[in-house]
């Protein structure tokens, strides 16, 4: 009994490190594009979680099961390496709350993905659950521009995109992994993805920037914090969260991890309006709706 309750605490403690580090990665985001392109950001985010994740890889090597290889990739492609991109993009016409209220979708597309690819069974409950996540993402989207929330929240459907990617992975995880450390998983995935975007780093124009823009260091900072803590550490946990639990419980990291994007945003003077609100609830509303049923 002790030992279930030390497991259901750290299992809770986990997930409150990830709402707080993630909540965060909206605003980081928002600051690296002071001096960088999306493509450049997400490269260096990637580029330098693999170089972090390096040295793990080569501890562990002899416990890897390299013939995975494709699967360590796509959990990697999924969970870290397209959603880079997306957010970057992004971020450039939305703001960090908004991002980080689509972001609450994960656990929509978790189930969805649950349902149609590995057998998880549909409920009257879930799929009232999902009608309402996407009313509220809908919200957002559609009605952000009016509300004066951000320039064009078109392009909110690049964070839906993301989301679709996150619960691929968390779903992968789940199913392929379930045995594997979850330091191995991280540092593999990482590293099968880093290679390229180093190459493509040295061609960029990253280095001309950080010598040029004096705010280039700055945005360097921000995207080296959220790669340390926001992919490097934070994967790690999360995957381990995966493993005691599953995934459904832990993609409920998005349920809190709103309201830090929110505060940050409110913090930094983004404008905060009832749409951003109203369709935070609507959103969470589904969620919670989804998990009456288990």
């Amino acid at each position: 009994m002790d030992n279930g309750s030390t497991e259901d605490k750290a299992s809770w403690a986990m997930l409150i490190f990830l709402t707080l580090v993630w909540g965060c990665s909206f605003i980081l985001i928002k600051k690296s594009l002071v001096a960088f392109t999306p493509v450049q950001l997400a490269c260096l985010r990637i580029g330098i979680s693999a170089f972090a994740f390096s040295p793990i890889v080569w501890y562990h090597r002899k416990e890897i099961n390299w013939s995975r290889w494709l699967k360590f990739l796509a959990v990697g492609l999924t969970g870290s390496g397209i959603p880079a991109f997306l957010f970057f993009f992004a971020q450039t016409r939305i703001s960090s709350s908004v991002a980080g209220l689509l972001n609450s979708l994960t656990p929509i597309w978790t189930l969805l993905i649950g349902i149609f690819i590995f057998n998880t069974t549909l409920t009257r409950y879930k799929l009232a659950g999902v009608i309402l996540g996407f009313l509220g993402a809908a919200m957002l989207i559609l009605l952000g521009k009016e509300n004066g929330l951000n320039s064009n929240p078109v392009f909110g459907i690049f964070v839906v995109i993301a989301t679709v990617c996150y619960a691929s992975s968390v779903n992968m995880v789940q199913a392929f992994f379930s045995g594997t450390k979850p330091i191995i998983i991280s540092a593999m995935s990482f590293f099968l993805i880093g290679l390229p975007a180093w190459v493509y780093l040295a061609f960029s124009g990253v280095w001309h920037t950080l010598a040029t823009d004096s705010l280039a260091w700055q945005s360097l900072g921000a995207v080296t914090a959220l790669s340390l803590l926001g992919t490097v550490l934070a994967s790690i946990v999360f995957y381990n969260l995966v493993q005691r639990t599953n995934a459904v419980f832990a993609s409920t990291v998005t349920y809190l991890m709103p309201v830090v994007a929110l505060m940050w945003g409110i913090v930094d003077g983004e404008a905060v309006t009832a749409v951003h609100f109203l369709g935070l609830v609507t959103i969470l509303a589904g969620v919670y709706i989804t998990k009456l049923s288990r």
